[in-house]
């Protein structure tokens, strides 16, 4: 059996709540070998490190103000996430970037939220763990100054096209594959980007509880995506690829293990 890192699963989400233990053991028992726990905002944040403590040998977690709530940006915010990511289970800033296709926070409190998380990851040398959606000009335009000053990063659940895909690659940032990725009608772009992403830039995630892969055999009632169905997303990249799966599953855990510093 493959063995595989989930590099963004939200398992702070109220739909874990109940069974968290029963999804980690599925997830183990699927080959799944590490799981990094995303923050989005402080309080989660310290809920994933909470969740990463309790189960040490399998989950690490990010610290980080998704672009959504950008505009609960407070006066202590920043120190708060400085002070969470002093733990050796946090392993990345963020998830932090721009989304203007919500525009749950406007774009000005977005930039400035996503600009002072870049300058934390720099000043406290950690990778960043990075959202963009619709908004790829100003996000690039943010990131490219810094680049030289962090650690590294991860375009988290990517969806682009070739253009996006090249202009991360030249800022040397690794590739988040999920579940878009098999999705007929929506995947269409990525699955002709994915044969240019090198395998030292690759990394697999789920995004759990959402992005459940549209064509998952007997998908569970609740609509809930699970690190579990991780293999499946590696199953659908090594057929568009041509790779084995083993080969590609490596590759993943390999890139994971040394962006994030993972033992």
């Amino acid at each position: 059996m493959q063995s595989l890192i989930d590099i963004g699963a939200n398992l702070t989400h109220d739909s874990f709540n109940h069974d968290i233990s029963n999804v980690l053991q599925n997830a183990e028992s699927a080959g799944i070998c590490s799981i990094i726990v995303t923050g989005t905002s402080v309080a989660e944040s310290e809920r994933a490190l909470e969740l990463a403590n309790k189960y040490p040998q399998l989950l690490y977690a990010t610290a980080g103000i998704h672009p959504h709530y950008a505009k609960n940006l407070e006066e202590g915010s920043i120190n708060a996430l400085r002070k969470i990511a002093a733990c050796n289970k946090i392993i990345a800033i963020g998830e932090c970037g721009l989304d203007y296709y919500r525009n749950f926070s406007s774009k000005s409190d977005q930039i400035t939220a996503f600009s002072m998380q870049l300058e934390l990851a720099a000043e406290i040398n950690l990778p960043v763990f990075l959202h963009q959606r619709k908004a790829h000009t100003d996000f690039v335009k943010l990131l490219k100054p810094m680049r030289h000053r962090l650690k590294g990063g991860v375009a988290h659940c990517f969806t682009g096209g070739l253009e996006q895909l090249y202009a991360y690659l030249q800022m040397d940032l690794y590739i988040g594959i999920t579940g878009w990725l098999c999705d007929e009608k929506r995947g269409a772009s990525l699955r002709k980007s994915v044969p240019q992403i090198p395998l030292e830039r690759l990394l697999l995630e789920t995004d759990a509880p959402y992005l459940m892969p549209k064509d998952l055999p007997n998908k569970p009632s609740s609509r809930r995506n699970e690190p579990k169905h991780l293999p499946h997303i590696l199953k659908k990249l090594s057929e568009i690829l041509n790779i084995p799966e083993l080969k590609i599953a490596e590759a993943s855990r390999v890139n994971a293990q040394q962006l994030f510093g993972l033992n």
